[in-house]
């Protein structure tokens, strides 16, 4: 299964822990060097397909500052999708470094 560059970006920011959605857009622009760059309905979006998928897990939601936030986790099938991903990408870059 080939996930799309944004979605791998969002997967790589749950490596290190749980985060809410806010966190996740900072974390994500900082692994691609700025490249990816998530508005809130598009994460919002993959996170819903994630969760969906059973690649990240929702937490409860908590009131933090007068707003709501849920923190996201990454599953073990998410680290085992987000390693395969990494993988298929270091083979197509074999393709063309060699």
């Amino acid at each position: 299964m080939e996930i799309r560059r944004s979605t791998y970006f969002v997967l790589a920011a749950l490596l290190d822990g749980p985060l809410h959605g806010y966190a996740i857009i900072g974390r994500a622009a900082e692994l691609s060097g700025g490249e990816v760059r998530l508005s809130t309905g598009t994460l919002f979006g993959a996170l819903d397909r994630l969760v969906e998928s059973g690649l990240v897990e929702a937490g409860e939601e908590e009131k933090v500052e007068g707003r709501v936030r849920r923190a996201y986790t990454l599953t073990q099938d998410g680290h085992g999708a987000l390693a395969a991903e990494a993988g298929r990408l270091r083979r197509a870059a074999r393709v063309v470094e060699a």
